[in-house]
């Protein structure tokens, strides 16, 4: 679930228009990482993303950061984040350590920790080391419930502090702020506005009404985006390759985006999670009342994330249909499932 532009103009501008080769394996070099010219440009809408053969033999992966999405400090943040987990022996891939002085000075944030984040040629970059890995195989439970102890572990590490500049996932910034930027900006097709309008509308309504049932709900540091294409298995177990979006939130937005399929193939897939998760982490499973909503408020999110990306050249190219009253109808179609799906008693309960 990607994080909502920080307001900055930037964000919504070409901002990699000056990124060529020579440009990535100068930063590169700037920061003491000579590269030899090798490198492939890897997937990656938000950012951009490089895996680059270095002169020693050594491959690593430089990101150059949007302008405009997280400030310095939310970046460091997150770095710090997975620097703690690390630390405790709990695989994510943590970005390197820099040899350059010109580094953004937040007392807050940097707090005497090693530099992992350079400002070089008008960009922002951090730097990790490569890491292989193949897609797990998610209809073993075997392998669930090994992830629901990896996932268990890092949130273990992540209720022990606060995060005091990344977002928070709420209401406001996931879901009626992003509608109300779609409605500002006149992206949803005038045909079928008043049917989107008022669907969204109870959809967001649906939305808070699961919240205010829980109104002592426990939130902690989470990956934020724990999706399959983040997740790489090798023969040590998973992993995680990007902790772009980490964030403030409940516990279940890290566990729910591995079920897949009806509703008894996700109860299953659901009970492989949490019996490795609470090895190492208690779950409130008054949580799984939250599934839904937060499903729809990824997908709310979802067409603002596309709006506010449009002035870069890659999102028509890759998002041609985002245009379209048929987008906008689809939308319709699919709140209108999630409304139907939200008032359903939640997984683990009979209906």
């Amino acid at each position: 679930m990607t994080a909502p532009d920080s307001g900055s103009p930037a964000a919504n501008e070409t901002p990699f228009a000056d990124l060529t080769p020579q440009a990535v394996l100068d930063a590169l070099d700037a920061v003491g990482l000579l590269g030899d010219g090798r490198m492939i440009q890897l997937n990656s809408y938000e950012n951009r993303v490089f895996q680059v053969f270095l002169e020693s033999g050594e491959v690593v992966v430089p990101k150059f950061y949007r302008p405009g999405r997280w400030s310095d400090a939310q970046i460091l943040e997150e770095h710090t984040f997975s620097a703690e987990l690390a630390a405790r022996e709990i695989p994510v891939i943590a970005p390197l350590v820099l040899a350059i002085a010109d580094l953004p000075r937040d007392p807050v944030t940097l707090s005497g920790a090693p530099p992992t984040l350079a400002h070089v040629l008008g960009q922002r970059v951090s730097v990790s080391p490569r890491r292989s890995g193949r897609a797990p195989e998610l209809e073993d439970a075997g392998t669930l419930e090994w992830i629901g102890r990896f996932i268990g572990r890092m949130h273990a590490v992540g209720a022990t502090k606060r995060f005091e500049h990344r977002w928070t996932l709420d209401i406001a910034t996931f879901g009626t702020g992003a509608r109300d930027y779609l409605l500002a900006h006149d992206w949803v097709a005038p045909e079928v506005l008043p049917g989107w309008r008022a669907t969204i509308d109870n959809a967001l309504g649906e939305v808070q009404r699961a919240f205010d049932a829980l109104p002592e709900l426990r939130t902690l540091r989470l990956h934020g985006d724990c999706h399959l294409g983040n997740i790489l298995w090798s023969d040590a177990g998973p992993h995680f390759v990007d902790l772009d979006d980490a964030l403030t939130g409940p516990a279940v937005q890290d566990l729910w985006m591995l079920l897949s399929g009806d509703r008894a193939s996700m109860t299953r897939q659901l009970g492989a999670v949490l019996a490795g998760y609470e090895d190492f982490m208690d779950f409130d499973w008054r949580e799984l009342r939250l599934v839904e909503p937060l499903r729809t408020l990824r997908l709310i999110h979802h067409s603002a994330w596309l709006a506010r990306r449009w002035n870069d050249p890659a999102f028509p190219v890759a998002f041609p249909w985002f245009e379209g009253s048929a987008y906008w109808a689809q939308q319709t179609t699919q709140l209108n499932e999630q409304i139907d799906a939200m008032r359903e008693a939640p997984l683990g309960s009979p209906l």
